[in-house]
């Protein structure tokens, strides 16, 4: 008698998270409820906008519940449901990535579980990093922000702490030096879907032992904010065109010209004429077709492809030629940061 496929619940919001579960679809795993958050509105004309996990559900006939929280006295009558269709369906496991949400300890042990030593997983993450290094909502933006030259999945075992659980397995990529958190996610994305499918798999045939993460080496991903998008100049070059790769596309690194928020897309530091006297940061040194070079707390930084407000991306020539800077002019410096809540996420 032939074994009936794993019955998998999955929560997801993303694109990095519909990867995953397109990979589980694909190898024949049994979807049998998707989570995924609420539609939100987006774009200039805020309409609603539904997630790549939800779409993807929905394409292939997975039925789909869009709590705001999954928390009884936040959820209301939408978690109550959610949590009754989990119930309902038993899965085996429920597999998590980028949910967007907490998802409660009882939430977790729901699934039936599978049996790894003397333990029964009944929750996965797909995780964009190599546990411990990056815990929380934004491991991508973290490691390339923080000039990481590592990364990685990890597959681990959920439990109630923030990405605190046994990992299941794991393997490394390497960040290519001028990558965005953008390329950057899509790489990882593939690599959580192949190593998630191949966990299961082994999880299944009993081959899994959950492993502790190391005690060293935790950091933690905070959530990333709009009011983090504009760029200090008093902070070396290095790190600033770090952190424009950090925040492509989302929040886009910027600065302030003319008035105007611009939003940086490429950029790289540029040696400065060795005894020569650097202006103070924020200082315009060049802006023509070759980029807008401004003074940084340590070195310049060279500027290639910027956006103004409602605009398009585009390189320094086009940009310059339409509105151009004067050597000297000094860029607006960052606002005090705002502050903005999240729930949290798993």
């Amino acid at each position: 008698m032939t074994a009936r496929p794993m019955r998998i619940a999955y929560a997801g919001t993303p694109a990095f998270a519909a990867t995953g579960l397109a990979a589980l679809l694909d190898d024949g795993f049994d979807v049998g409820l998707v989570l995924s958050q609420p539609d939100r509105p987006a774009g200039r004309g805020q309409r609603l906008q539904t997630s790549p996990v939800k779409a993807l559900a929905l394409e292939r006939g997975i039925p789909v519940c869009t709590p705001a929280s999954l928390r009884p006295d936040r959820g209301g009558d939408d978690a109550a449901i959610a949590r009754d269709r989990l119930r309902a369906l038993a899965p085996d496991v429920l597999v998590v990535a980028a949910y967007g949400l907490l998802l409660p300890e009882d939430v977790l042990q729901l699934p039936q579980g599978i049996p790894a030593g003397t333990q029964r997983v009944t929750a996965v993450n797909i995780h964009a990093s190599l546990l411990p290094r990056w815990r929380g909502a934004a491991p991508v933006v973290r490691a390339i922000e923080a000039g990481d030259v590592r990364t990685g999945i990890t597959i681990m075992q959920m439990d109630a702490g923030l990405d605190t659980g046994p990992m299941l397995r794991w393997e490394s990529l390497d960040i290519p030096p001028d990558i965005s958190a953008g390329t950057l996610t899509e790489r990882l994305a593939d690599l959580g879907g192949r190593l998630v499918v191949e966990t299961l798999h082994a999880l299944g045939r009993g081959e899994v032992r959950p492993q502790p993460q190391p005690a060293d080496g935790v950091t933690y991903a905070a959530k990333v904010r709009k009011s983090e998008a504009w760029l200090d100049w008093r902070e070396p070059a290095a790190r600033l065109a770090a952190r424009v790769r950090a925040f492509d596309p989302f929040p886009g690194a910027c600065g302030g010209i003319a008035g105007q928020t611009v939003k940086f897309w490429l950029a790289h530091p540029v040696d400065h004429p060795t005894g020569a006297a650097l202006p103070a940061p924020g200082a315009v040194l060049a802006a023509d077709s070759a980029g807008l070079v401004v003074a940084t707390g340590d070195g310049a930084l060279r500027i290639t492809r910027l956006q103004r407000p409602g605009g398009r991306r585009i390189d320094a020539r086009e940009f310059f030629a339409a509105a151009p800077l004067a050597v000297g002019t000094m860029l607006a410096p960052a606002p005090t940061p705002g502050a903005d809540g999240a729930e949290g996420s798993h």
